[in-house]
C-alpha cells in the first residue's frame, strides 16, 4: 500500500504544470477561499478597467489630431495628440475591447461566486476562459500602449507598472481557480465511478437472485411432477392361466 509521504514526495518531484491540481492550496488560505478571493479581485479589477477605458476613450476622442482642448475637473487638462491618426484609432479600439472584456469577466466572476457556493466546477469554465483572454489581451495592449505612447509622462509609466503587477496577480488567481476546478473535477469523477460500481454490483446481485429463483422454480416444478407420478394408482394386470394346466376333478 502506498503511503501518503510517498505520494507527496512523488508530487514534489513533478513539475508544476504536470501536477493535478497545480496548487495544493493558496499561499494565504485553501483553494476554496482562494477562489472566492479571486472572484472578488476580478470584479474590482473589472470596475477599474471599465473606468480606465472610459477615461482613455474620452481623452483620445477629445485629442483629435491638429486640435487642442482644455478641460477643468479640479485639475486643468490639456488634450493634445500629435501622433498618427491610425495609431489613435487603434488606441481607441484597444480601450473598447478592454471595456467589453471587462464586462464579460465581471459577469463570469459573478457566476463563479454562485458556483463556488454549490461547488459546481463546470461553471468555473467561463471565468477561466474569460480571465485567460483578459490577461493575454491586457499584456498585449499595455505593451502596445507603452510603445506608441510617450513614457515621459508619469501617467503612462504608472499604467505600465500597474498593469504588469495586475497581470502577474491575474496569473496567480487563475492558477488558484484552476487548481480548485481540477480538485473538484477529480472528486466528481471518483463519485461517478463509485456510483457506477454500486449500480453494477446491484444489477449483478439482482441478476444472481433472478437466476437462483429461476433454478429453484425449475427444481420445484420437477419435484412436483415426480411426486404426482408416484401418487398415481397402479393398474392390476389380468392373470391368465394356461389351458393345459386347468383341470377339474370330476366326481
Amino acid at each position: 500500500m502506498v503511503s501518503v509521504s510517498t505520494v507527496s514526495n512523488d508530487r514534489t518531484r513533478q513539475k508544476w504544470y504536470r501536477r493535478r491540481p497545480f496548487l495544493v492550496k493558496a499561499v494565504f488560505t485553501d483553494l476554496q477561499n482562494g477562489s472566492y478571493a479571486a472572484s472578488v479581485y476580478s470584479i474590482v479589477e473589472c470596475v477599474f478597467m471599465m473606468i480606465l477605458a472610459i477615461f482613455d476613450i474620452y481623452c483620445l476622442a477629445e485629442a483629435q489630431p491638429g486640435s487642442t482642448h482644455y478641460r477643468y475637473f479640479g485639475i486643468s487638462f490639456l488634450f493634445v495628440y500629435s501622433g498618427n491618426q491610425h495609431i489613435r484609432n487603434l488606441l481607441i479600439f484597444c480601450s473598447i475591447v478592454s471595456f467589453l472584456l471587462a464586462v464579460v469577466l465581471m459577469t463570469a466572476s459573478i457566476m463563479l461566486m454562485k458556483a463556488l457556493k454549490k461547488e459546481l466546477e463546470v461553471k468555473f469554465r467561463p471565468w477561466l476562459l474569460s480571465m485567460l483572454a483578459f490577461t493575454i489581451w491586457r499584456v498585449m495592449a499595455i505593451f502596445y500602449r507603452s510603445i506608441v505612447n510617450d513614457l515621459y509622462f508619469s501617467y503612462h509609466q504608472a499604467m505600465l507598472v500597474i498593469w504588469i503587477l495586475l497581470c502577474a496577480v491575474n496569473v496567480f488567481m487563475w492558477l488558484i481557480v484552476m487548481s480548485n476546478y481540477q480538485e473538484l473535477a477529480d472528486i466528481t469523477r471518483l463519485e461517478d465511478m463509485a456510483k457506477l460500481k454500486m449500480g453494477t454490483m446491484s444489477s449483478l446481485n439482482q441478476s444472481h437472485s433472478l437466476s437462483r429463483h429461476s433454478v429453484d422454480s425449475v427444481k420445484q416444478q420437477s419435484f412436483s411432477r415426480h411426486s404426482d407420478d408416484s401418487t398415481k394408482p397402479v393398474s392390476n394386470t389380468r392373470s391368465t392361466t394356461p389351458k393345459s394346466s386347468a383341470s377339474t376333478n370330476s366326481a
